[in-house]
């Protein structure tokens, strides 16, 4: 499915949703939903088969759903008409474009922060507070370690990247000293 066709379906859900006030339960849900559809390898492959009859996997989703519980009847709905379209192996795509579009109505950002060591608490909420008033939103920090980028950080948020990571600083130094001594 085209990524146009994953944000349609998110959008209808998102707009459905916040009429009856059960977004944060349908991002819960379909959270729920995937992440139980992608720890078990094998309901993956007969949900993404073609050779599967689109009935018997509409039965199946609808049994997962029920032996979560507590899912929106919105929820429920997107799923039967992902079923009956064949479009369940969409499932991940529609539900990371769903949790985009909630993330954004309650102004939150997610960052993705790699440092080459832990970051200290006081440098976290450093970080979390410029973050915050850069982006006129709450920032949640997902953070990584990578000693191979020596020193620094190097800060993924939304569609930008902030490099200031020591290894690209010497990068631009050694490319600035090339270009100057061969005119």
């Amino acid at each position: 499915m085209s990524g146009r066709s994953v944000r349609r379906y998110a959008s209808a859900l998102f707009d459905v949703t916040r009429k009856s006030g059960s977004t944060d339960a349908a991002g819960q849900s379909l959270e729920q939903l995937n992440a139980v559809v992608a720890g078990h390898e094998e309901l993956s492959r007969v949900l993404a088969s073609p050779a599967i009859p689109i009935t018997v996997k509409r039965d199946i989703v609808l049994a997962v759903i029920d032996a979560i519980g507590g899912v929106p009847v919105e929820v429920r709905r997107l799923m039967e008409m992902l079923a009956d379209r064949d479009r369940l192996a969409d499932l991940p795509d529609v539900a990371t474009a769903f949790g985009e579009q909630l993330m954004d109505a309650n102004r939150l950002l997610r960052a993705d922060i790699v440092t080459a060591a832990p970051l200290s608490d006081a440098s976290r909420s450093a970080l979390t507070e410029a973050l915050g008033r850069a982006s006129g939103k709450s920032v949640t920090l997902n953070t990584r370690v990578d000693p191979s980028i020596i020193g620094g950080v190097i800060a993924r948020v939304g569609g930008f990247v902030y490099d200031a990571s020591l290894t690209r600083q010497l990068e631009r130094m050694r490319d600035a000293l090339t270009s100057a001594t061969n005119p």
